[in-house]
């Protein structure tokens, strides 16, 4: 069983992001392997990049300060390795934007990501009709298709039914960010793709309480709280016990 489908015995789970790098390497390490630790059920793990179009601002932010102060794909996967060796268990999923993957040399990336000890990968500018040559390459890692309230039904549920691993289903229109109220038709997209999928549904962008993630959580099998994670962290000045209570809230709440 992968280390994905073993996270979702006990559903719902909690899946906070961070992104390598942020505020600086060390302290990424420290904070992903604390959340990893502290609740999280399965983590996605920010690759930065310099142009993020899915991500908002608190992202934006932070996946910039990460690549001024010199993070790369290579200390990246690095990154992986050195989590694995501290001991996390849980699955690390890599989400981040195909042109830096690209440029590393797919065959290369994916084959260090494997080796290192990913579970997957999530790339929101890589839409499945032109993934064929990156999954090629990935048949022992799934690549986490991303569903939104605005994908047609037929395309909806062909990439539903195609999925593996998990589906990250969009909450919202626009982009990351922690939003004041889950929306009301939540619960009715939940159900219509779960017709036709056969793996978990999870459900992301604007969660950014424990509360809201409760409410999620009643709803779908998994919960990825993003912007809010970033945010809570990157503003402390102790960012690992920062962590610790971050996690510990979101994970007792769901």
């Amino acid at each position: 069983m992968s280390r994905i489908a073993k996270a979702f015995e006990k559903k719902p789970i909690f899946m906070p992001y961070f992104p390598l790098g942020y505020p600086d390497l060390e302290t990424s390490i420290d904070v992903i392997e604390t959340l990893a630790k502290n609740g999280a059920d399965l983590m996605e793990i920010g690759l930065s990049f310099s142009d993020p179009l899915a991500d908002g601002p608190v992202i934006q932010k932070a996946t910039q300060i990460a690549l001024e102060n010199g993070i790369t794909v290579k200390k990246s996967l690095q990154a992986i390795v050195e989590l694995r060796r501290r001991g996390v268990s849980i699955p690390l999923v890599l989400m981040g934007y195909y042109n830096p993957m690209l440029a590393y040399g797919l065959e290369d990336f994916v084959r260090a990501a494997e080796a290192g000890g990913a579970d997957g990968f999530i790339i929101p500018d890589l839409p499945p009709e032109e993934a064929e040559e990156f999954t090629s390459l990935t048949s022992n890692l799934p690549l986490i298709q991303m569903l939104a309230p605005t994908t047609p039904p037929e395309r909806m549920a062909k990439i539903a039914r195609e999925a593996e691993g998990f589906i990250y289903l969009v909450s919202v229109t626009g982009v990351t960010g922690a939003r004041q109220s889950i929306s009301d038709g939540l619960g009715a997209l939940v159900s219509r793709v779960r017709e036709d999928a056969s793996v978990p549904v999870c459900v992301g962008f604007g969660i950014g309480t424990p509360e809201q993630a409760r409410a999620v959580g009643a709803l779908a099998d998994g919960v990825i709280v993003g912007s809010a994670c970033v945010r809570t962290i990157g503003e402390s000045k102790t960012p690992v016990e920062a962590a610790q209570a971050f996690a510990k809230s979101f994970s007792d709440a769901i």
